[in-house]
């Protein structure tokens, strides 16, 4: 531990020695650690926990588990991304869109059993962890960037109003039901003549005083002053007596470490649930994470954050807790609080320790129309309709994107419609790749520069030439595309006045066997009509594979230093 001044934020050293120790950052940041910091992590842990048990015990109850669940997830898993993760001030626990995972896909794997339900969640954190190891081994970090940004603002937009309809039934005092969207919506309207006043009172009181905390107070644990004021109250003018629902007991003592009681070919439907849950948790986490890492100037590992995620669920499951993530909601409220190490996570952790053996008498006259007022509240960002707006205005093709992620969650759930969006932002990047544009060149006046005639009509058209410039690597996907694209355009011009065909690959950086044989198979096409083929532009390796294919020589060769310009030059001389 280093004494002296405040440094400048920067990237984390290596630290020399055993090889693991690359892939422990903890031994790296404690051994850079100043005492300057610590009073900054020690204030940013407290205001952590106090933001977390309020939340803690929301996401809890949003996942049918007992609330003492949702705080061994931020205590264990906290300390678990301390020591694997990279980042400095993510904070790991349970989030809204993994609790109602749970809830979708454990109720029907339990049977109605809720010791069994319990473990298999437990059990899907530990599939979580072992996820993580295996992605890290492979180097899986990649993958996920194949989940566009539009996909996401769909599923958050969908995850936002599932968990909406899902706590409003406790917001209005009635039982609701329903599997997805629209069958707890059809329940909910249903019951409105069943409203309890008293409980939606208390409800919209506590909705009204987050919201105004979090204008006025930003950064400050009102959430953690609303759950202490509704407690008196409760308690005060025994509210329990009047059917206002509450929490009930809660265990007092700290978590035991257990292995998990069922084993995974117990469960077949754990493995795509704990897939899920990864999905969610890595993409949050580590959009999150690089955010932070932005603002404080230092580099974020997105492998490392595989073990860092995977550390976090081993911890949170043997402690029969559930699947958690990083989310930005508690990672702002860490970094605002002064976070300048994971230090901050173990306070947070001792401090939950402190509250499990101490004050958990205290909670259970807390209503559960105040923990609903709690979610409401901290979802209501991931509904992000600017976006939608935007991608409308400017995208239409991200905009339907955004709009299938979206109806797959409110129609078939949560984890269903996570993979779904997965699916659909892959075929999204496959149909992109397909149908790749061509351009049709023409001369920009006065001078020896080409460009596309559709976007630039003032082009002078190039006299018995075509010149055409696939703007995407020519490649099995999308070479049939390009071939009927020019043919297209040949058919629609007088190929009697056409004596050659201009290929140019500048905008090409790879081409595979597939993209060579289009070539070959247009050189057929023209040679049948008397038309040559020409080939300017290619890049070295593209170069290459059209010599070693052979195409290279039926056109004449492919030339580094022949541009399209000079090929026109020779067929006007």
């Amino acid at each position: 531990m280093v004494i002296g001044s405040r440094p400048t934020e920067g990237p984390t050293k290596r630290q020399s020695g055993p090889t693991w120790l690359r892939h422990v950052p903890a031994a790296s940041w404690l051994a850079d650690y100043r005492i300057g910091w610590l009073a900054s992590d020690i204030v940013a842990g407290v205001t952590l926990a106090a933001y977390a048990i309020p939340v803690s015990l929301a996401y809890a109850g949003l996942a049918g588990l007992p609330p003492q669940a949702g705080v061994y997830g931020y205590l264990l898993g906290g300390l678990g991304y301390a020591l694997l993760g990279s980042s400095r001030q993510l904070a790991i626990g349970p989030t809204s869109a993994i609790s109602l995972m749970i809830a979708g896909a454990v109720g029907a794997m339990a049977g109605g059993d809720a010791e069994r339900y319990g473990q298999i969640a437990s059990l899907a954190g530990f599939t979580v962890a072992l996820l993580c190891l295996i992605a890290w081994l492979l180097r899986l970090s990649m993958l996920v960037r194949l989940i566009s940004d539009s996909i996401l603002v769909g599923f958050k937009a969908g995850a936002g109003l599932t968990i909406v309809m899902t706590q409003l039934p406790s917001l209005l005092g009635v039982s609701g039901g329903g599997h997805n969207f629209l069958e707890r919506a059809l329940l909910l309207a249903g019951q409105l003549g069943q409203v309890h006043y008293l409980v939606l009172g208390l409800g919209v009181v506590a909705i009204l005083l987050l919201i105004l905390g979090d204008r006025f107070l930003p950064g400050r644990p009102v959430a953690l002053a609303v759950v202490a004021l509704s407690i008196i109250m409760a308690s005060a003018f025994g509210l329990p007596a009047l059917g206002v629902p509450t929490t009930g007991e809660i265990p007092a003592g700290l978590p035991s470490l257990d292995r998990p009681a069922l084993r995974l070919r117990d469960v077949e439907e754990v493995v795509p649930l704990a897939a899920g849950c990864l999905l969610l948790a890595y993409i949050e986490g580590v959009s999150a994470a690089r955010a932070f890492a932005a603002k404080h100037g230092y580099t974020l590992d997105p492998r490392q954050e595989f073990l860092g995620i995977g550390a976090a669920n081993l911890a949170a499951a043997l402690g029969h807790g559930y699947p958690v993530a990083g989310g930005l909601s508690q990672s702002a409220v860490n970094d605002k609080a002064g976070a300048r190490t994971p230090l901050s996570l173990v306070f947070a952790s001792l401090t939950l320790s402190l509250c499990l053996l101490f004050l958990t008498g205290l909670l259970e006259n807390l209503p559960k129309a105040v923990l609903a007022a709690i979610v409401l509240t901290a979802v209501y960002g991931l509904i992000d309709l600017p976006a939608m707006l935007r991608m409308w205005r400017i995208s239409r093709m991200d905009f339907y994107a955004a709009t299938i992620a979206l109806g797959a969650v409110l129609l078939l759930g949560i984890l269903q419609g996570i993979l779904l969006a997965a699916l659909a932002s892959i075929l999204l990047l496959l149909a992109r790749a397909t149908q790749p544009h061509v351009a049709f060149l023409g001369r920009i006046p006065g001078t020896n520069s080409y460009s596309d005639l559709a976007r630039h009509p003032e082009n002078e058209p190039l006299s018995g030439v075509i010149a055409f410039r696939p703007e995407a690597s020519l490649l099995y996907v999308n070479a049939e595309s390009v071939l009927e694209a020019v043919s297209s355009r040949l058919e629609a011009s007088d190929s009697l006045n056409i004596h050659m065909v201009v290929c140019d690959l500048s905008a090409s950086p790879h081409i595979d066997l597939a993209g060579s044989g289009m070539l070959h198979q247009l050189h057929g096409e023209l040679a049948r009509r008397g038309i040559a083929l020409r080939i300017v532009g290619a890049r070295g390796r593209v170069r290459d594979l059209l010599r070693a294919d052979g195409i290279g020589e039926r056109v004449g060769g492919v030339d580094r230093l022949v541009t399209l310009d000079d090929v026109l030059g020779s067929v006007r001389r």
